[in-house]
């Protein structure tokens, strides 16, 4: 697999570039390598989620590195707590995700910041994967972590994908450089972390080159879900926007999931679990008279008949 200086080599962002700093291994590499490459072009932002009591320690360590590289360093203080229901790493990665638009946005940062660079290796895109096959998650979280991606008018990297953990640690190591280490990463009541030290020391063992094969099935996957992204665009431009019940009831059952799967995503960013899905399709082959009826409850709304086609409501 792919080096530190490997993927920097062939790392092209928009400049200039903030690189998300949590002051842990993965990110100190990520940093330590844009500077050298891009000196006077990198800034640095550290999200503070106030989670746990050495977070002020975290926060005081990277301003001491950054004053050391001479990197400008934005410490971000976010409200990370999660609302019933909700995941505290979904509450927290949405916090990230803001922390890092305002500081795109913010006048201080002029030039205005174009790309964020996060520092997942190919050990993290494992363990998503792994987390996704024990979900029985569908392709896109079999495609796991994207190398790139926009959002909120940003360019977000992640240049280290290639890059297996242990391979981070020795870049670090030959550099004599420093960086902290989470309590938190060792913590084996999370499956992240049972799958960290326990799975990925047993498929290095049986299967030496796991992630470069994992990283293949992901980018398989992540091929696969754009052409199915490709076809609901395609079926939602006939169906309607909402989508005409009969219309739909003219595509094969695996065209109706896809493009109903699709509508709610995009258009209400619901996502509905497998059963939801199967109850919504069974009430499409049913509705064959006017009086039929749908309210089903999918995700945080529901889907209701509203005369010849389907709405969704928050």
């Amino acid at each position: 697999m792919a080096t530190v200086d490997d993927a920097l080599r062939v790392f092209s962002p928009q400049l200039p570039l903030a690189v998300a700093y949590s002051g842990g291994a993965d990110s100190t590499a990520l940093l330590l390598a844009c500077t050298e490459k891009w000196p006077g072009q990198v800034r640095a932002v550290h999200v503070h989620h106030g989670l746990q009591a050495a977070a002020d320690d975290f926060a005081r360590h990277c301003e001491a590195v950054c004053a050391h590289l001479q990197v400008p360093l934005r410490v971000s203080r976010v409200m990370a707590g999660h609302a019933p229901g909700d995941s505290p790493e979904d509450a927290a990665r949405k916090a990230r995700y803001e922390a890092f638009r305002a500081l795109a946005l913010e006048e201080r940062a002029q030039p205005a910041i174009k790309s964020i660079a996060l520092a997942q290796h190919a050990d993290d895109q494992v363990e998503t994967m792994l987390l996704a096959l024990s979900r029985g998650a569908g392709l896109p979280g079999l495609s796991a972590m994207p190398a790139s991606w926009q959002r909120d008018g940003l360019m977000y990297y992640r240049p280290l994908l290639q890059v297996p953990g242990p391979a981070i640690r020795a870049w670090l190591a030959q550099r004599g450089a420093v960086f902290i280490e989470d309590p938190t990463n060792t913590d084996e009541r999370f499956t992240r972390n049972r799958i960290r030290a326990r799975l990925l020391p047993a498929l290095a063992e049986t299967f030496p080159q796991f992630r470069e094969t994992f990283a293949r099935s992901a980018q398989h996957a992540a091929q696969a879900q754009s052409l199915l992204v490709e076809v609901a665009r395609e079926d939602l431009a006939a169906l309607g926007r909402p989508p005409v019940i009969r219309s739909l009831q003219g595509l094969s059952l695996a065209r109706q999931a896809n493009a109903l799967r699709h509508w709610l995503r995009e258009d209400h960013q619901a996502t509905p679990s497998a059963a939801q899905l199967g109850q919504l399709l069974s009430q499409v082959a049913a509705c064959t008279t006017r009086g039929h009826q749908i309210h089903l409850k999918i995700a945080s709304g529901h889907v209701t008949r509203a005369g010849d086609c389907l709405h969704f409501a928050a």
